[in-house]
């Protein structure tokens, strides 16, 4: 239908309205306009309304699909007999991110907040729209909950080819339903106390967070550093098999870059929603400028913090080996670094500053990431680095480069912007660089807070730390039901010097004893024993503050009953007196803390063993 022919129907509209309202007399021409340019009106104003929820809806979508990014690099990052797990894990992520974020996580961040109030109380969490009841914006619930579950996934890479399915499914819910919603409200929400959006900001300004630098990528990557930190390395990384401290880290590097690079490029695609995204509306006079300057800002930092990175290793490895090589790793992560830099000052920044947010950002990934090795924290896809650290230096950025046209067009005001800006005006008045620092002390702060005590739980219960064994013969057996990666097998045997059977028999004769005292154990008795199930976690109680979780004692006599046995043994059972102590073979560092009850049933286990 043409324009005339929506002229036409809106007049014939008002003037059928007008006359219907008074059939006395000729509807005035005053009136008629009235009713045309309020038809119009709405008709302009719903427009809009689906354009920007088409935008919003779509740029959820793109940040959604970083779910595969971040999926692609973790199995990449993993041996083969690990892929199928580390790929579970992050879909269990992402589904609890979605139910705690449904439940109480979006009432937390945002419930009760009205933008156009200009008399919003500050409050320290939201207390209204559980369950979605009566939010106005479902778009908008979307879109934030794409960004609640990227938090969540940054976790999942860190702690890859070692910690339980529990584990995962219980930190993704946890951070998705409290600890990220708290932090949200704080920073975004009109009625947080570090809110730039505040009707009286912190210091008249606030702490400026346009995409998540601080939001998602620091609450992410400090709960990255924490959980690792507890958890500890994988098997052989820093230590041997015997607890000894290796004098060179073990390299463990993943099955496939190709996944891993897969990965990168999909993150950054779908960077482009979160970061364009978060002006959450289009069509506002001057937004259109704001999305496009935040993509080109986008796209720049991303390619200096590549360029940097695979710059500076390739010249220290050529200054310390002679051979001048590049290494994709580093340049891939070194992008992604960038990525999460920007991702605070991306709409408020000029593009040469983002540039130099950029080359900066490579070079912090490259130096802590070395540094983490150095004090033996694993991290098996170097998220700390990318996402704690360069969520740091992405919010001072912003108090550094802020420009004031740019803050006054996206913020409303320009008074306090960046310090070098500030410096250009004959003032050195640092107020937001303060506030950038508070919010960055805040969300370190909650998040240690918060998630320290509840890994510890995980931990001390035995529901963090996966068995040696499976970490041995890889996750996927235990949790995904079959090893079918013959040649994978094969290698595996070749690494373990031949004694790869051995490890198998050994694990499911340990699948066997467990399966058996959940079975059989009273469940009252199991829980006022306090007594961990055999093997069901190297990382009880009893090995807290053990530098290598315990594993040191225990693998220790594991490796020295598979010395004691013939290679073509089949099984490995215990005898009376170790059953009597509730110990197998592998677990005589535990024996103390069974209780006479769970004894009595493994030894009921081992006598049917031998019956059969």
């Amino acid at each position: 239908m043409s324009s005339s022919d929506d002229s036409v129907g809106t007049y014939e509209a008002c003037l059928s309205t007008l006359t219907a309202d008074n059939a006395t007399e000729s509807p005035t021409a005053e009136a008629l306009l009235q009713c045309i340019t309020s038809t119009y009106d709405a008709s302009i104003d719903s427009t809009n309304a689906s354009v920007d929820a088409f935008f919003l809806l779509y740029a959820a979508s793109l940040v959604f699909f970083m779910q595969t990014g971040f999926a692609m690099i973790a199995a990449g990052c993993v041996k083969i007999n690990n892929v199928q797990n580390t790929l579970l894990k992050n879909l269990l992520d992402a589904c609890g991110a979605s139910l705690g974020f449904y439940t109480v996580g979006y009432a937390f961040a945002f419930g009760g907040s009205d933008p156009n109030d200009p008399n919003a109380e500050t409050t320290f969490i939201g207390t209204e729209n559980f369950f979605l009841m009566d939010v106005p914006n479902d778009s908008f619930w979307l879109f934030q909950f794409a960004f609640c579950a990227t938090s969540a996934t940054i976790v999942a890479g860190t702690l890859a080819e070692r910690c339980q399915m529990t584990a995962y499914l219980l930190y993704s819910t946890f951070l998705a339903a409290f600890v990220y919603p708290v932090v949200v409200h704080s920073i975004w929400s009109v009625n947080g106390f570090l809110s730039a959006s505040n009707p009286n900001p912190l210091w008249g300004v606030g702490t400026v967070d346009f995409a998540g630098s601080l939001v998602v990528h620091l609450t992410g990557g400090m709960t990255a550093l924490i959980a690792t930190k507890i958890l500890g390395p994988r098997s052989g990384r820093f230590f041997d098999l015997r607890g000894k401290p290796l004098e060179e880290p073990l390299d463990m590097p993943g099955h496939s870059v190709a996944l891993q690079c897969l990965g990168t490029f999909i993150l950054w695609f779908g960077w482009y929603g979160f970061n364009a995204g978060s002006i959450l509306l289009v069509t506002p006079p001057g937004n259109d400028l704001v999305i496009s300057h935040t993509a080109i800002c986008t796209t720049l930092s991303a390619a200096s913090g590549c360029i940097m990175t695979l710059f500076i290793s390739t010249i220290i490895k050529e200054h310390f080996t002679g051979e001048f090589t590049f290494n994709l790793q580093y340049a891939m992560n070194g992008c992604l670094s960038g990525l999460v830099a920007i991702t605070a000052g991306c709409s408020i920044v000029e593009s040469w500053a983002s540039i130099v947010i950029g080359l900066v950002a490579g070079g912090i990934y490259l130096l802590f990431s070395h540094y983490l090795v150095k004090k033996r924290i694993d991290d098996a896809v170097d998220a700390i680095p990318v996402h704690m650290l360069n969520g740091i230096w992405g919010a001072i950025a912003v108090g550094l480069f802020a420009e004031p046209n740019l803050m006054e067009s996206v913020y409303g005001q320009s008074e306090k912007v960046g310090w070098f800006y500030m410096w250009g005006r004959g003032s050195g008045d640092g107020t937001l660089l303060a506030c950038q620092l508070i919010g960055i002390l805040w969300v370190v702060g909650w998040v240690l807070g918060m998630m320290t005590p509840f890994f510890w739980a995980l931990h001390y219960f035995g529901y963090l730390r996966s068995d040696s064994l499976e970490e041995v013969v890889g996750l996927d057996i235990g949790y995904t039901g079959g090893f079918h990666q013959q040649a994978r097998r094969y290698s595996l045997n070749n690494e373990l010097e031949g004694k790869m059977d051995d490890y198998m028999a050994e694990y499911e004769h340990r699948k066997r004893e467990r399966a058996y005292v959940r079975k059989n154990a009273h469940p009252v008795k199991k829980i006022l024993d306090k007594s961990p199930l055999p093997a069901s976690s190297l990382h009880n109680e009893s090995l807290h503050g053990n530098s290598y979780h315990g594993r040191k004692v225990i693998t220790s006599n594991m490796i020295e009953s598979l010395d004691a046995t013939a290679p073509n043994s089949s099984s490995r059972n215990l005898d009376s007196s170790q059953a009597s102590n509730g110990r197998s073979s592998l677990d005589g560092s535990r024996g103390s803390r069974v209780s006479p009850s769970m004894a009595r049933v493994s030894e009921d286990f081992h006598d049917q063993e031998k019956a059969t």
